[in-house]
């Protein structure tokens, strides 16, 4: 599985880009997005069934609808489970150790491409978006948000799979 971060300040054009890159590395791929949300947000309609079921307790409310699947866990980036440590890289960052898990379950559900939006301190090949500075970032830069698209697609493609490797200190680098 490749993955790379896109890593920008707010309004610089990340979710763009990923709305432009998704389609073409989605073409013979199955391609899948992770994105950062700094604030709480309310996902599940108060009063609907699955919300009734998290609020009733269950850790996971899995829904399925004729169109889509999702599942809903109680924990976010500030308080990730303790799982087995088969994890894409190590960390005591919580949000960084909850990334690297929601990796690890996606390359487990066979996704070829993860394009991750946010998580600029992680250790993952990294498309600058607007003027981020190459320092603020945890990964390899690979890349910038204003080369061009089939620039960027070839540079995602050509990216080293990221194995997930217990007991590994950080991120396969290429």
């Amino acid at each position: 599985m490749r993955v790379v971060s896109l890593a920008g300040p707010s309004d610089s054009g990340k979710t763009t880009l990923v709305e432009q890159l998704v389609p073409r590395l989605a073409e013979e791929r199955r391609v899948a997005t992770v994105k950062s949300i700094h604030h709480d947000i309310e996902i599940d309609t108060p009063g609907a069934d699955t919300h009734r079921h998290r609020t009733a307790g269950a850790e996971t409310v899995v829904g399925v609808t004729p169109g889509l699947t999702f599942d809903i866990t109680a924990r976010g980036k500030r308080d990730p489970t303790d799982e087995p440590d088969d994890e894409f890289f190590r960390t005591d960052d919580p949000e960084l150790r909850t990334l690297s898990r929601v990796l690890t379950r996606l390359e487990r559900r066979g996704y070829d491409i993860v394009v991750v939006e946010g998580f600029s301190k992680a250790p993952l090949p990294t498309i600058l978006v607007g003027d981020r500075d190459p320092e603020a970032v945890g990964g390899e830069v690979v890349g910038r948000g204003s080369e061009s698209l089939s620039g960027l697609v070839e540079t995602v493609l050509g990216l080293e799979p990221l194995a997930a490797r217990a007991g590994s200190s950080d991120a396969d680098e290429s």
